[in-house]
């Protein structure tokens, strides 16, 4: 039995957690976009819809393995007010280093190969997201030469 009671491995509780993960995301994606003008909303829709595919991938990949998903929570706290375009893409940062640390942790339980894979994938993904949103946020430098490590 895993932690939170379920059977299965070391890498099924790791995707349970990056599942969470990109719950979070998901959820904190609608408040970056509301943050924004109406005419840049397209690129927080585009990582929304990313970590919805995420997510669902890898649900569906739990449950061929019989291991039930991490459900969404109603809500989320936000680390800080979201009053701004610039907030909006600090907060989409953070959403994506949060994730990325969820994957780094998945990449180091993984036993199998495809998983393996589609952790180093994601990880590159979120990684090109975080820039475009660490240069709308000012953040330097706007790179990460290890995305979800600190």
């Amino acid at each position: 039995m895993t932690e939170d009671g379920t059977a299965g491995s070391a890498e099924d509780t790791a995707l349970r957690a990056v599942v969470a993960a990109e719950h979070a995301a998901v959820w904190g994606y609608g408040v970056v976009g509301a943050a924004l003008p109406a005419d840049g909303r397209s690129p927080a829709a585009d990582a929304e819809q990313a970590h919805r595919d995420s997510r669902d991938r890898l649900a569906e990949l739990l449950d061929e393995r019989d291991a039930d998903p991490v459900p969404a929570e109603a809500g989320y706290e936000l680390p800080f007010p979201v009053l701004s375009p610039v907030d909006a893409a600090a907060l989409a940062v953070v959403l994506e280093d949060g994730v990325s640390a969820a994957w780094v942790a998945l990449l180091d339980a993984a036993e199998e190969p495809g998983v393996r894979q589609l952790a180093v994938d994601s990880l590159g993904a979120g990684e090109e997201r975080a820039v475009t949103w660490r240069a709308a946020a000012g953040r330097t430098p706007v790179t990460s030469a290890l995305p979800g490590l600190d």
